[in-house]
C-alpha cells in the first residue's frame, strides 16, 4: 500500500510542475493527441501527454495516462501502476488489470505462506475513480481457505470507517465434487463489496487451509474481479494454475466521474463544466461523489467535446422503426415515419396505399377509431392483469412464508399481540424505506426508523438472505412475538407477502454495547459492565431454558445488545434465530453469524445449538473485560486480530493482565475480574460439551454481582467460586503494565460466512 501511495505522489508531482495552470474542462484536446496505445482507444477526457487529457488538479491522477510497455514487452496504456484495459465513456467505466493473491503451503516452513513479499493492496484514492460495487465481485478460490477484504473508504459521503467482508471456500475431499463454472462455495465462492469503494486490500485467515490439503490443493488465491470475466476453473484447486494461467492478473472495472461535485452545482460554474456538448446531459454518479455526461437519447459519442454528441440515423439503425420500407426520415435526436405522396395509411404499425375517395377516407378514420379503441382495451386488460398478479405473488410469498399457518395460529391463542403488517404499511411508516431512516447496517439486513399509524416508534428490519426454513417462518415469528423478558426487545409483529419477510420490533433510542465499549465516549465503570453482562446472560438463559419451545439466537455479539440510558440491556436482532432442532434432520445446513463471535465448531459442523450462544456471549465478555473489539484484521503481525484467541493465548502464559482494560484494573480488585476471566475461557471451550449452559453462566454473574454489591471475607468469596468457575484464580497481575492500545475497526463491520448450499 505504502509503495503504491509513493508512486502515485511522485507522478502527481512530474505533473504539477509540468502542467503551469488549470485547464478549463472546455479546452479541446490537441490535434496531435495519441489516441490508441497498445491496441487500446483512449477517448477524452482520458488522453496522454499535456494539453490532451482533462486535467482535474494536481492531486488527480484520473484521466492522464501514459504509454508504456509490460512486463511481456508489449506497449499498453498505464494509470499510475495500474494497466488500463478499456475505457468506457457512456458508462463511465474503465477496465485496469488487478493483482491476484496467493496463500500457498510452504513445505520448509510446514505453514500456509503469501507467495507475495507483502499482501496486495489497491488504492486509488487520489483519483475520482472508485471500485464498482455492481461489476466486481471478491473472489476466493482453494480448499478451506477463509479470506477477508477490508477497504478505507474515503469518499465524501462516507464517515471515515472501514469495510470488511469476505467468504469462505470448502471442498468435498478430492476434486470429484468440483464443477467447472461453479461458484458457489464448493473450491470457490464470491462476496459482493459497497459502493463508494476506492481502495482495498486482501488477508488470509492463518487457522484455515491446513497442510492436510497440501498434496491435493496447495495454494488458496483472492481477488476482486470482474464477476463477469471470471469463469471457474476446477485446475485453479487442482493444479494450483490460477495465476499462471491468467498471467497473474484478472480485470478489475472502476467508476469514474469528471468532476466531484452534483450536477446542480456543477451547472453554476459554465467554465469547469464538463459537459460542453450540445445534447449532452449531465448525470449524477451512483458510485462516485460527482458526476458524469451522457449524450441525451437520440444522439451518441463523446459529450465531453464540443460537438461530440453525434444525432444517430435511426432509419440506418439495425430494427428499421417503420412497417412501410422506404418511409422512415430522419429527425434530429429520433425519426418519424410518413407515407410517400398521393398515398395514405399508417406507415408505424399499417400500410401507405393510394388515396382512394372520400368514402375510403371515412373507412380509414372508422378501421383507426377501432384500433385505437381495441389498443384502449388491450392496455386496460393488461393493467388489471398486472395488478392481479402483483395480488398473486403477494399472496404466494405469504403462503410461502407460512402465513396461512400463522393465521390458524392466531386464531387458536387468545389475547395475541402479534400483527401482520402490509409492505403499503411499513413503506409509509420509513418513507418508502428513505435512507434517512437508517439505523444501521448488518451482514443480515438493514434497520430502519419508522412511525406506525397509532404514532408508536418501531425499528423496522428488511432482510437480505432468504431463510431455508421459509414455511417455518411464521409460526416461530410468532413464539418470537411471545417473549415477554424485560432484558428481550419486543417483537411487534411482521410483513409476509414480500421475497424475504420484514421484522418489526420494539424502538430502543440509545445505542447499543458496541458503541458503549467502542466508541471512545464516557468511562464504564467494572460494576456496569458485570451488570449488563448478567442481564444480557439473563436473557440469553430465558430464551434456551424457559421459552417454549426454546430458542438459539444465532447471533449474539455486541452490536445486538442494545442498552439504554439506565444501562438496562436489550438483546435484539433474531434474524438469525431458530428453533431449538430436536433431531438431526432439523440442524441448520449454512453458516451465517459475524466473524469473530461465531463458534467453531458451529462453523465446521454446520449445526447451531444453544452452546452456540454460550460461545459467542463469551467473546461478549471479553470485550467487556478487555475494551477490545472481536475481530481487528488491520492489526500488524504483532498484534492480535482475533479477541478470543488472544486471550487464550494471554490466559495460558499467564499473561491475562496485558489484555484486561486498564481502566477496570485501576478501579478494582484483579479477583472479581479474574473469576470473569475465568467463565469467559469456559465459555470459549472448542469442544461445545465442555461450555457450562447459560443458566449456569447467568446464576455465576449474578453471584459475581452480589459480591460485588455485598463483600465479605476473602475466603466465603473463594468457596462460593467453586458453584461453576472451578478453584478460585490466585495470580494477580498487579506487576504487570497494561496496554490498551489497538486500531479501529469500523462499528458496522459484518461478515456473512458462508459454506457451499
Amino acid at each position: 500500500m505504502q509503495a503504491n501511495r509513493e508512486m502515485l505522489v511522485a507522478l502527481l508531482a512530474v505533473l504539477a510542475s509540468a502542467w503551469p495552470a488549470a485547464v478549463s474542462a472546455s479546452q479541446p484536446t490537441g490535434p496531435t493527441c495519441q489516441r490508441r496505445c497498445g491496441g487500446v482507444d483512449i477517448p477524452y477526457p482520458f488522453g496522454i501527454g499535456h494539453g490532451c487529457y482533462l486535467y482535474t488538479g494536481e492531486h488527480d491522477l484520473t484521466f492522464g495516462l501514459t504509454c508504456n510497455l509490460t512486463a511481456s514487452g508489449a506497449a499498453a496504456p498505464f494509470c499510475g501502476r495500474l494497466e488500463v484495459l478499456s475505457v468506457s465513456v457512456p458508462r463511465g467505466k474503465v477496465r485496469v488489470g488487478n493483482d491476484i493473491s496467493a496463500w500457498c503451503y510452504n513445505a520448509t516452513s510446514r505453514s500456509m505462506e503469501n507467495r507475495d513479499e507483502e499482501n496486495r493492496f489497491t488504492d486509488v484514492s487520489d483519483s475520482s475513480f472508485a471500485l464498482s460495487d455492481e461489476e466486481n465481485r471478491f473472489t476466493v478460490v482453494g480448499c478451506n481457505s477463509l479470506a477477508y477484504v477490508s477497504s478505507s473508504d474515503l469518499s465524501q459521503f462516507a464517515t471515515g470507517s472501514d469495510y470488511m467482508t469476505g467468504c469462505m471456500a470448502t471442498c468435498p475431499g478430492d476434486a470429484r465434487q468440483l464443477e467447472n463454472g461453479s461458484c458457489a462455495g464448493m473450491g470457490c465462492c464470491q462476496a459482493a463489496i459497497p459502493r463508494g469503494v476506492n481502495s482495498y486490500g486482501v488477508v488470509f485467515e492463518h487457522k484455515f487451509n491446513t497442510s492436510q490439503i497440501k498434496n491435493f490443493s496447495r495454494c488458496s488465491y483472492a481477488v476482486l474481479v470482474e464477476a463477469s470475466a471470471f469463469d471457474f476453473r476446477t485446475s485453479y484447486v487442482t493444479a494450483g494454475d490460477f495465476v499462471e494461467s491468467t498471467g497473474g492478473k484478472v480485470p478489475l472495472v472502476l467508476d469514474w466521474v469528471v468532476g466531484k461535485v452534483t450536477c446542480r452545482e456543477a451547472k453554476r460554474n459554465a467554465t469547469s463544466y464538463a459537459c460542453i456538448s450540445g445534447n449532452s446531459v449531465c448525470v449524477d454518479s451512483r458510485n462516485v461523489p460527482g458526476y458524469l455526461c451522457n449524450c441525451t437519447n437520440g444522439y451518441e459519442g463523446n459529450p465531453y467535446l464540443q460537438g461530440g454528441c453525434r444525432d444517430i440515423d435511426e432509419c440506418e439503425g439495425v430494427e428499421y422503426p417503420c412497417s412501410v420500407p422506404g418511409t422512415c426520415i430522419n429527425t434530429p435526436g429520433g425519426s418519424r415515419c410518413a407515407c410517400p405522396e398521393d398515398t395514405t395509411g399508417n406507415a408505424y404499425t399499417g400500410t401507405c396505399e393510394a388515396k382512394r375517395s372520400q368514402l375510403g377516407v371515412h373507412i380509414a378514420i372508422g378501421v383507426s377509431v377501432s384500433v385505437v379503441v381495441l389498443v384502449i382495451s388491450i392496455s386496460c386488460a393488461y393493467m388489471i392483469h398486472e395488478k392481479r398478479s402483483l395480488a398473486a405473488v403477494k399472496k404466494s410469498y405469504f403462503k410461502q412464508h407460512g402465513g396461512l399457518l400463522l393465521f390458524e395460529e392466531m386464531k387458536s391463542k387468545q389475547g395475541v399481540s402479534f400483527t401482520i403488517f402490509t409492505r403499503e404499511e411499513l413503506e409509509e411508516a420509513t418513507g418508502k424505506f428513505d435512507e434517512r431512516n437508517v439505523l444501521g447496517k448488518g451482514g443480515n439486513g438493514t434497520v430502519y426508523k419508522g412511525t406506525l399509524k397509532d404514532s408508536r416508534t418501531v425499528a423496522i428490519k428488511k432482510c437480505k438472505l432468504i431463510d431455508e426454513r421459509q414455511k417455518e417462518f411464521g409460526k416461530e415469528m410468532l413464539i418470537l412475538s411471545q417473549i415477554n423478558h424485560r432484558n428481550i426487545v419486543k417483537l411487534y409483529g411482521c410483513c409476509l407477502e414480500v421475497e424475504v419477510p420484514m421484522l418489526v420490533y420494539e424502538y430502543i433510542p440509545n445505542g447499543d454495547l458496541y458503541q458503549l465499549i467502542h466508541g471512545g465516549g464516557s468511562r464504564v465503570s467494572f460494576a456496569t459492565r458485570l451488570k449488563i453482562a448478567d442481564e444480557t446472560a439473563e436473557a440469553l438463559a430465558y430464551l434456551h431454558s424457559w421459552a417454549s419451545p426454546p430458542i438459539i439466537h444465532g447471533d449474539v455479539k455486541s452490536p445486538n445488545i442494545l442498552i439504554d440510558n439506565n444501562y438496562t440491556v436489550k438483546v435484539s436482532d433474531f434474524g438469525a434465530s431458530t428453533l431449538a432442532p430436536t433431531d438431526e434432520a432439523q440442524f441448520v445446513t449454512f453458516v451465517q453469524g459475524t466473524c469473530g463471535y461465531l463458534d467453531p465448531e458451529y462453523m465446521q459442523t454446520c449445526k447451531l445449538t444453544d452452546r452456540s450462544d454460550v460461545y459467542s456471549f463469551g467473546v461478549v465478555l471479553l470485550e467487556l473485560l478487555t475494551g477490545r473489539k472481536a475481530l481487528n484484521l488491520q492489526a500488524t503481525d504483532g498484534e492480535a486480530k482475533n479477541l478470543s484467541s488472544h486471550f487464550l493465548l494471554a490466559a495460558s502464559a499467564r499473561r491475562l493482565g496485558e489484555i484486561v482494560d486498564v481502566q477496570i484494573v485501576n478501579e478494582e480488585s484483579t479477583e472479581p475480574i479474574e473469576q470473569v476471566a475465568e467463565l469467559a475461557k469456559q465459555c470459549l471451550e472448542i469442544n461445545s460439551e465442555n461450555r457450562p449452559s447459560m443458566r449456569e453462566v447467568a446464576e455465576e454473574l449474578g453471584r459475581l454481582r452480589k459480591l460485588l454489591q455485598h463483600p465479605w471475607d476473602q475466603k466465603n468469596s473463594e468457596e462460593m467460586q467453586g458453584l461453576l468457575v472451578g478453584s478460585p484464580a490466585t495470580s494477580t497481575y498487579s506487576d504487570i503494565e497494561l496496554s490498551n492500545a489497538y486500531v479501529s475497526l469500523d462499528d458496522s463491520s459484518y461478515l456473512g460466512v458462508q459454506s457451499a448450499r
